[in-house]
């Protein structure tokens, strides 16, 4: 094995110096630990389909209780990580059993995702024709992953595991090519179809029934950046879609507007105004050119 230089080891470590300052701590929310956090909440909610429980029906109970204990264990613990690391920032010492009351809380959601869950699963059976199951959404769409993973990183990012919650969603973005922040707020029967390339910003508020096609954004105009007192701001900055908005490929929509409800915006649409209930956006046309003007773009095309 080739010898790191000593120079760039040191050089390495004045960096890591200054980047840390006073401040050093070893620990933070660990991503193995959390992927586990969500595999336990998912067997837990579907125990069949995605824990592959095959055992006696009256013994599921049992196996659900065994991985919601799992997952719970783990929002405990890696609660109490986060909460060390925002320790130093906070004026006053954080209660040591808030880490416990994050997952007694985060408990009593479950239910609540799973019937959400279970609209979501619902409204992609309806609005993809190619569905043929319940399970088959479930098990093989991509946006019925992420979904699933944001009513998980959703519940935990309002319960005060925000850094938790966010590994939760990066998990689901490096799985599905589908980024949703866990601050979004988004209603029942939510359906993204195909999914590669949809982003979703933390200030974003989904109706309910709302369909979104691949490559959409729901984003902000300009990151805010740092304030003269150097805290960064969180303002509301990201589109309201109300219900009933269905929102076609490659459409990018910024900023604090609202698209009212029932709309229907086209393709590849770009937005930065809000769009009245009913309405139709869609960019113009395709013109069909005449031969002659064909051949003429055609030669400009290849550089004729």
């Amino acid at each position: 094995m080739i010898a790191a230089p000593a120079h760039i080891v040191e050089a390495l470590a004045a960096i890591r110096r200054a980047a840390r300052g006073d401040a050093y701590l070893h620990r933070f929310p660990d991503r193995a630990r959390v992927a586990a956090l969500v595999e336990a909440v998912s067997h837990a909610l579907y125990p069949v389909r995605l824990g592959g429980w095959r055992g006696d029906p009256a013994a599921e109970n049992g196996f659900v209780a065994d991985r919601l204990g799992d997952a719970l264990t783990i929002v405990e613990e890696q609660a109490g990580v986060e909460l060390a690391y925002w320790q130093d920032e906070a004026a006053d010492a954080f209660d040591t059993g808030l880490p416990a009351q994050i997952a007694a809380l985060f408990a009593e959601e479950l239910p609540d995702i799973r019937r959400l869950l279970d609209a979501d699963l619902g409204a992609a059976l309806i609005g993809d024709p190619a569905a043929r199951s319940i399970d088959e959404v479930l098990i093989c769409y991509p946006g019925a992953a992420a979904i699933l993973h944001h009513r998980i990183a959703n519940a935990l990012y309002r319960l005060g595991a925000p850094i938790v919650a966010r590994v939760v969603s990066e998990l689901a973005n490096a799985r599905t090519g589908i980024d949703i922040h866990p601050g979004a707020t988004i209603g029942g029967s939510f359906f993204i179809d195909h999914g590669t390339g949809v982003v979703i910003g933390e200030t974003a508020i989904v109706g309910e029934r709302v369909r979104l096609y691949q490559h959409v954004t729901l984003g902000a105009r300009a990151p805010l950046g740092l304030s003269a007192d150097g805290l960064r701001q969180r303002l509301a900055r990201h589109p309201i879609v109300e219900d009933d908005v269905t929102i076609y490929a490659g459409t990018t929509i910024l900023g604090r507007v609202t698209i009212g409800r029932g709309s229907v915006i086209g393709g590849n649409v770009w937005l930065l105004d809000d769009v009245a209930p009913g309405s139709v956006v869609a960019q113009p046309t395709a013109s069909v050119l005449p031969l002659g003007e064909a051949d003429d773009l055609n030669d400009r095309l290849h550089g004729r």
